[in-house]
């Protein structure tokens, strides 16, 4: 593919390989186009009519296959809404690489909004990991906005992995659920605001069949004047168990808020949450600096392994 240094840049953040063309099946969109696409015998993508989006079929009994679908603008000004479905056929194991990365050199904002909807079919496994980065020395504003929506179909497992590495201005994710019987949602968000950023989390999951369970978590840190808030409810309708974990680290003058909620209607939903915000442990600094970091580093440090 021919990109410029920006776009690969992106890439290497998103996917770890900027030049070399992933295994599997692949759609690469930059500044609004897509620019390279490719299909597999189980996996087939279908790019949508105006071509603001796809439909991914992922055959019945597909195992150990991977759709990656990056997303790169280095344009400023562009504002676009992606919408992708994902067809997961019943009894298939898949990994989903996604994301966006925004590179801004001038002063109008620069926008993403991706909403990716997955229909998970029964005793199907699907683990999905994006990415958001934003950089350039560009006074706009680098705005995504992703939106996730999750049929889990009976027996239908879904793990997502969800980072902000870093650089991204504004940023609200919005992530529903639904679950049936058996099914079983883990999520575990990384989070890093500074500057004047701000990062909203918004969860509602909803247990619906017998013996579902869900397992959120996100650990997140804001420096500088950054905000952060965090809402997470979690509805059992059935036998189930469900729960949620905020655990923030607050520095300089930014902000953090928790509010995690929990709703039962039966006496056998089990539903748990815990939230905690606080600052940089004091004694974990004065030991690596007795080791011979610097502050910075000791925090940096300290802050790197809170969010592994």
């Amino acid at each position: 593919m021919n990109l410029s240094d920006a776009e690969n840049q992106i890439f290497c953040e998103l996917l770890a390989g900027p030049s070399e063309i992933p295994e599997g099946a692949y759609n690469f969109r930059v500044n609004g186009k897509s620019i390279g696409r490719h299909s597999t015998a189980n996996i087939n993508i279908i790019p949508k009519p105006n071509g603001q989006g796809l439909d991914i079929f992922i055959k019945p009994n597909t195992k150990n296959e991977t759709v990656h679908i990056p997303v790169a603008i280095s344009v400023t000004g562009l504002k676009e809404v992606v919408h992708n479905d994902f067809h997961i056929g019943k009894n298939s194991e898949i990994t989903i690489i996604a994301g966006c990365g925004i590179y801004n050199c001038g002063g109008a904002n620069s926008q993403h909004d991706g909403i990716h909807r997955f229909n998970v079919g029964k005793g199907a496994k699907v683990t999905y990991i994006e990415k958001h980065y934003g950089f350039g020395p560009g006074q706009g504003g680098k705005i995504l906005n992703p939106t996730t929506e999750l049929h889990l179909d009976e027996g239908s497992i879904a793990h997502l992995e969800l980072e902000q590495i870093k650089g991204v201005d504004s940023t609200i994710r919005k992530t529903t659920a639904d679950l049936a019987k058996n099914a079983k949602l883990t999520v575990k968000e990384r989070l890093l605001t500074h500057g004047r950023q701000t990062a909203e989390s918004i969860y509602q999951i909803e247990l619906n069949g017998k013996d579902s369970t869900a397992d959120l978590a996100s650990r997140s840190v804001a420096r500088d004047l950054s905000s952060q808030i965090f809402k997470a409810t979690i509805t059992g309708n059935n036998i189930c168990r469900g729960h949620s974990e905020c655990d923030a680290i607050i520095m300089d003058q930014a902000k953090a808020h928790a509010i995690p909620a929990l709703g039962a209607k039966t006496k056998d939903a089990a539903l748990i949450h815990e939230a905690a915000i606080g600052k940089l442990a004091s004694d974990q600094l004065a030991k690596l600096m007795t080791l011979g970091l610097t502050r910075p580093e000791a925090e940096s440090k300290i802050i790197n392994g809170f969010l592994k």
